[in-house]
């Protein structure tokens, strides 16, 4: 399991979140191994024993997506024992994960979002600046939270009105930057050197000067949030990264401008979006047609 976790860590370069949701379902797959057949080794585990604990995750009454993605670690696990020649068969190949029911994303609707960061006074501290940039950043570029606070003073080219992001894989696209955007950035940048002087680490700082942290962000968001939406799921950082990407595609951006923006491997993480759309057009028909 170590060589494998290194093989996430420095070939595939996964994220520090991944890697510990993969370390913790692999353990948990040992233990249960360990308990129900004494088998000290998940390299010999065969097909029926795998099954068994998927049954049992389903049993435990947990969330499909958190089955499928320990079934997803399971499967890359014995692909590099099969690729290493630790096992001569993948015991994985006769595995089925469990369905998922399709979920259309939250977002934030554009009218209040938009009410939101046009009128909110955010104080005239740092705290103000910086959350204010949190929100705009997330939402005017649709970037994940993991980018956000990786994103370093270098990474920004206000000149070229671009910002440099390292998504997953540590894989860098460039997102382009609004005027607005630019503004709250430079008022940012402006009062973070007032009030650190020429501190390292990344732009996003804690009220310490210390590098933002993903709760922070959370606390954040769902703080100015909460104020135009009730939906716990429409104050979440994510939520933002929906709007974006559902606004763009409601004023008429294509598929694979909007896939490129958001970092997606493939179209295919994209396609949700097409759905929001249709729904919003049903509504729009509904509303208007004569014969609806």
């Amino acid at each position: 399991m170590d060589a494998f976790l290194d093989f996430l860590r420095f070939e595939k370069r996964y994220s520090a979140h991944t890697l510990t949701s993969y370390q913790t379902d692999l353990g948990q797959f040992a233990a249960y191994l360990k308990s129900a057949y004494e088998l000290a080794d998940p390299a010999q585990a065969t097909h029926p024993l795998i099954r068994g604990w998927v049954v049992e995750l389903m049993q435990q009454d947990l969330d499909p997506r958190t089955v499928n993605r320990k079934v997803a670690c399971l499967r890359s696990y014995y692909k590099f024992l099969l690729r290493a020649g630790t096992i001569a068969s993948n015991p994985m190949l006769r595995i089925k994960a469990p369905k998922m029911a399709k979920k259309l994303p939250e977002f934030v609707p554009e009218e209040a979002l938009n009410g939101l960061l046009n009128t909110f006074e955010f104080s005239d501290d740092f705290v103000g600046h910086r959350d204010q940039l949190v929100l705009e950043m997330l939402y005017g570029t649709g970037i994940r939270l993991s980018e956000l606070i990786g994103i370093y003073p270098d990474d920004v080219s206000l000149g070229a009105g671009t910002v440099r992001v390292t998504g997953k894989g540590n894989k860098q696209r460039i997102v382009p930057l609004n005027p607005t955007l630019k503004l709250v950035i430079e008022k940012y940048q402006a009062r973070r050197a007032h009030e650190f002087g020429a501190i390292g680490g990344p732009l996003l700082l804690t009220d310490k000067g210390e590098a933002m942290y993903e709760k922070l962000v959370y606390r954040t968001v769902k703080r100015y949030l909460s104020q135009i939406t009730t939906s716990g799921a429409q104050q979440h950082p994510h939520a933002l990264r929906h709007a974006f990407a559902t606004h763009l595609l409601g004023k008429g951006a294509d598929l694979n401008s909007i896939k490129e923006l958001l970092g997606h491997a493939s179209l295919a993480a994209t396609q949700v979006y097409t759905h929001l759309s249709v729904d919003r057009l049903k509504s729009v028909f509904e509303q208007a047609h004569p014969r609806a």
